[in-house]
C-alpha cells in the first residue's frame, strides 16, 4: 500500500511551546495509543482551522498572536 502523500513542514518553537507539545501529547496518549507532539500539532491545526470557519474565537488566536514573537517565514 503506497503511503500518503503529505507536506513537510518546519517551525521554530520556543522551548516553552516545546514543552506543552510533550505535555498534551502525554495527556492525550493512554495505554493503548501513545500521541505524538506531530498529531498534536494537526489536532490543533484542525481545531483552529474548524473554529476559524464558525466564527468562534478569533479575537482569542489573535491576541495570542499578538503576544508571541513574529514568525520568521523566510
Amino acid at each position: 500500500m503506497p503511503k500518503k502523500d503529505r507536506k513537510r513542514l518546519q517551525v521554530v518553537i520556543s522551548d516553552e511551546q516545546d514543552a506543552l507539545l510533550t505535555r498534551t501529547a502525554y495527556e492525550l496518549s493512554s495505554p493503548e495509543r501513545l500521541i505524538s507532539k506531530s498529531e498534536v500539532v494537526r489536532l490543533a491545526i484542525e481545531k483552529i482551522a474548524r473554529e476559524l470557519g464558525e466564527g468562534e474565537n478569533m479575537e482569542e488566536y489573535r491576541a495570542i498572536l499578538d503576544q508571541t514573537e513574529p514568525a520568521d517565514d523566510s
